[in-house]
């Protein structure tokens, strides 16, 4: 299930290298002392979880509220988890980085042993995730950053980011493998962020239920049918169709942008449900887009249209904000969380049992 998201402004800047190094250091040993106390399974879970990932960022000393956090502790959490160490891998990155994932995760059979069938659950995992957010729904945040994390018994998360260029903000995506009943309908348990736009295309939603329907019977229908949809001189728009009172502003679809050779592609296809019809490659936005808005001319299903969208430092930020980085304080939380992990390890679990309690406190 997807857990949450998270809004952040774009900022400008670059991380300093002896920053980044503290930051692989410190994001290492946090990750090694909650698998060793906690386990795989609640690590990825803390992943999943929007307020956990911002707090991470916050605590090993980054902006705060800023796009880069995603990126830069993602990027810290790569480097510093060995696969073979601690039986969890970090895949994927920003960029032309997020198209190597089917790959690493192809890799990830000679570390940890997965079989094909696995293999290709998570690619297709990967994927999906990926999709729906980028197509399914369309709140104008465009993908640019997909991580994927696997444990060694074949569980995962999804952190990615997409990117608003009218705001200038990101919007984050958490995912979670557990319990995962469809990609496609209400696959999230909350959304969280300070913007909401008036019009976003869901259709993960439940109240899409019927507009999901209509797509996959337009899909499985001749295209032939739907093609006096997309004449040059005809639009469709996305006001009620129930009466004449007109909204100030809509959105207006051309549908000559449509791609015909995709929809006979999904036709000789014929998807089963709409997950395999998101699935199929080349079926993207505006496709998605099109037949929910056919689907309520031809057949009355409306989609949902609503957005699906509904702490403090421990060093210092980047930015010196709210104070500069306290190196010193840095590095001797470093060095206990090491000593406690390696006490941990020879059965003197004491010292981190005091740390969680410290945690607890604070």
């Amino acid at each position: 299930m997807k857990t949450g998201t998270a809004d952040l402004p774009l900022h400008t800047g670059h991380c300093p290298k002896w920053l980044f190094e503290k930051m692989v250091k410190l994001s290492g040993a946090i990750a090694e002392a909650i698998v060793l106390e906690f386990g795989k399974d609640e690590f990825l879970r803390r992943l999943s979880n929007p307020y956990f990932f911002q707090s991470l960022g916050c605590v090993i000393g980054f902006d705060w509220h800023s796009s880069g956090l995603t990126t830069t502790v993602c990027g810290a959490l790569k480097e510093a988890i060995k696969p073979e160490d601690l039986g969890i891998a970090i895949l994927g990155g920003k960029g032309k980085t997020s198209r190597k994932t089917p790959q690493e995760i192809e890799n990830l059979s000679e570390i940890f042993s997965l079989k094909t069938k696995t293999l290709e659950k998570l690619k297709y995992a990967s994927k999906m995730s990926a999709k729906v957010d980028n197509t399914a729904i369309q709140d104008g945040y465009q993908l640019y950053h997909h991580v994927f994390i696997v444990s060694e018994e074949g569980k995962w998360a999804v952190i990615q980011q997409g990117m608003s260029n009218e705001t200038n903000y990101a919007r984050r995506y958490h995912w979670l493998s557990e319990n995962v009943r469809s990609y496609v309908n209400e696959p999230h348990t909350a959304i969280c962020c300070d913007f909401r736009k008036n019009k976003t295309l869901n259709m993960t939603a439940k109240e899409s239920e019927e507009s999901r329907k209509a797509s996959v019977d337009i899909v499985k229908d001749n295209p032939k049918h739907i093609e006096k949809f997309f004449t040059r001189q005809k639009k469709l728009t996305d006001y009620s169709l129930r009466s004449l009172k007109m909204q100030k502003s809509h959105f207006i679809i051309n549908m000559n942008r449509i791609n015909m050779e995709t929809l006979r592609k999904a036709y000789e296809i014929q998807p089963k449900n709409y997950e395999e019809l998101l699935s199929i490659k080349g079926i993207g936005p505006k496709t998605i887009r099109a037949l929910a808005l056919i689907g309520q001319i031809v057949y009355g299903a409306e989609p949902s249209w609503k957005d699906p969208a509904k702490f403090s430092f421990a060093h210092g930020g980047k930015d010196r904000i709210p104070y500069p980085v306290d190196k010193k304080t840095y590095e001797k939380s470093i060095e206990i969380l090491k000593i406690g992990i390696q006490e941990a390890k020879i059965g003197n679990r004491e010292k981190i049992a005091a740390i969680k309690r410290l945690g607890n406190f604070l």
